[in-house]
């Protein structure tokens, strides 16, 4: 486990953990590590909630798919990044959401229980990570708000629009890269990946932003 503690020590979950109570934490729990190819689910929609995943290497997509295969993604998770956890805490019998890996990885699977439940020898880390957990779904709602904000928008523009003045915001400038590619930033936005390359191009010919890749730039304001 040691050759992880770099990442672990990442991961908000254990925050404020002092690192020599790390390997005591993940024995208490009965951490275990997985890997994982590229496609493969990690956790599938329909399954019970009951694990709470670490991303270690590698990373993973949060997709959820309607009655018709239309896919959107919710989040792309790379390593320190923990997921699951509103599921599991909420105890959930059906996961309303897949998450796969985008390529080669490997993750932590911690059972929820033995987070929220201190164990026979009282471990003083329980009670930060019981904390540190509640914050975690905390901050996790005000994303899942964040993201309704941007695709209850009518239009691709008006999408397209209010993710980027979300992220500039974020960053605090108007240059910024945003960890989706031009797919991946399509179902996060619930469109159709031709009529976002059309509005990015016709955006970009107005010379209200520039786009590279998964670089934005935007040179202007504009109405969401």
């Amino acid at each position: 486990m040691e050759k992880y503690f770099e990442v672990l020590c990442m991961c908000p979950l254990f925050r404020d953990i002092a690192h020599w109570e790390l390997t005591k934490a993940l024995h208490c729990l009965n951490a275990r590590v997985f890997s994982f190819e590229k496609g493969e689910a990690v956790m599938n929609e329909g399954e019970p909630a009951k694990y709470v995943g670490i991303v270690l290497t590698g990373s993973f997509q949060i997709v959820r798919t309607d009655f018709f295969g239309n896919r959107s993604m919710i989040a792309n998770l790379v390593p320190g990044e923990l997921f699951g956890e509103s599921f599991a805490c909420a105890g959930v019998e059906a996961v309303p959401v897949s998450v796969l890996a985008s390529e080669a990885a490997e993750v932590m699977l911690i059972d929820c229980l033995k987070i929220c439940h201190s164990c026979s020898n009282a471990c003083q880390f329980h009670q930060q990570m019981i904390y540190n957990l509640l914050q975690i779904v905390a901050t996790k709602n005000l994303m899942f708000h964040q993201k309704i904000e941007v695709t209850s928008k009518r239009t691709t523009h008006e999408k397209l629009m209010a993710y980027l003045m979300l992220q500039a915001k974020q960053f605090g400038s108007l240059e910024f890269e945003i960890p989706y590619d031009r797919q991946e930033l399509a179902d996060y936005l619930e469109v159709e990946r031709s009529g976002l390359s059309a509005e990015i191009g016709k955006l970009r010919r107005q010379g209200v932003i520039e786009a590279d890749r998964s670089r934005f730039k935007i040179y202007k304001p504009f109405d969401v």
